[in-house]
């Protein structure tokens, strides 16, 4: 992820099945609102970008 001033990312936890705890996966989002997004499935270990699908306007 690219380096961004503190309090620039949040984080959230992605359950895990069958895991009693937090587990290691996470997805990051920088900025408010976000725009960027990343995933990790090692606890920060390594990320992959992705990109959420903005949503249709309504009438």
């Amino acid at each position: 992820m690219p380096p961004r001033p503190r309090g620039h990312y949040r984080e959230y936890t992605v359950p895990t099945p069958g895991v009693p705890h937090r587990g290691a996966r996470r997805i990051v989002t920088g900025g408010d609102p976000p725009t960027e997004w990343y995933y990790s499935a090692d606890h920060y270990g390594s990320f992959r970008a992705f990109q959420v699908p903005m949503a249709e306007a309504r009438p």
